[in-house]
């Protein structure tokens, strides 16, 4: 799954667009330019770097140069989905953070090397202000995405990827892991094994753990277990299923090893996540 590099078209220093379609289409890239994006509506799934998590209504997430991203709709809801996005060159932020006045937001971006998302941006009106900033020109429109990061400055973020995930620009390594993320996501519910993904890229088991390893900063087995969970927690979220069919469809092979693995990764039993939804 190699990201794409998508090349954007800066003429205002900004570009910020508003959009609505269908779904939201996997399409796994990535681009020099910090990236702000807003969920107006929709659902699904999230990867950022090695980062993956659902997200729903209302998800910001502030992405910093060259981290691979994208987001994830089901094709068949019939439901729109609709997002804001503005995108803006390293150039031109350096060029009006030289101030101190700009302290805290250039310490934000220089945080977002490994994507940030914000819990609870709601609570200032941020769908309306995004959309402000995609409609505004000029001097406006700068002034409206600097007064959006001053108040980021003030709201509780989450990192996205792992501290050790460092995107490699080689082209054969950008090749190599990206067919191994894919291989993972179209066959996370399978009793997938680790030769069948060493085999993906022909190599052997040894070093293939060990080019895993140096690529994310984990094993093999633990980033699957992972993006397992991830599945899991959608089903969980979106179904009524049993924990048990859950677990089976997530890719565990019993509910045992599901359960342990659950609570390793999310400190709550599948259960308790569950109740815990319940109560929102």
């Amino acid at each position: 799954m190699k990201p794409i590099l998508e090349t954007i078209t800066i003429e205002n220093a900004i570009h910020a667009f508003a959009f609505e379609m269908p779904f939201f289409e996997f399409k796994w890239h990535y681009h020099p330019e910090y990236e702000l994006t807003y969920i107006v509506k929709g659902k699904g799934m999230r990867l950022v770097g090695d980062s993956y998590l659902p997200f729903q209504s209302g998800d910001l997430v502030l992405l910093g140069s060259g981290i691979p991203h994208t987001w994830e709709s089901d094709s068949n809801n019939q439901e729109m989905v609709a997002a804001v996005v503005i995108q803006f060159s390293e150039n031109f932020i350096e060029s009006v953070m030289n101030s101190q006045a700009f302290y805290q937001i250039k310490k934000l971006l220089q945080s977002s090397v490994r994507g940030l998302f914000f819990p609870n941006p709601q609570a200032n009106d941020m769908a309306s202000r995004m959309k402000l900033i995609a409609n505004e020109k000029g001097v406006k429109q700068i002034a409206a995405l600097l007064n959006v990061f001053d108040d980021l400055t003030n709201i509780k973020c989450e990192t996205l990827a792992s501290s050790f995930y460092a995107p490699k620009n080689s082209k054969e390594n950008e090749t190599r892991i990206n067919t191994v993320f894919n291989y993972i996501k179209q066959n996370a519910a399978t009793s997938m094994s680790l030769e069948q993904a060493a085999a993906s890229i022909h190599l052997t088991t040894g070093a293939f753990c060990k080019f895993f390893k140096k690529m994310t900063g984990k094993t093999f087995s633990d980033y699957v277990n992972e993006i397992r969970i991830g599945n899991a927690c959608t089903l969980i979220t979106q179904t009524d299923k049993t924990i048990a069919q859950i677990a089976i469809e997530s890719g565990f092979e019993n509910q045992t090893y599901f359960n342990r693995i659950f609570l390793k990764k999310k400190n709550c039993t599948p259960k308790q996540f569950r109740m815990q939804l319940n109560k929102v």
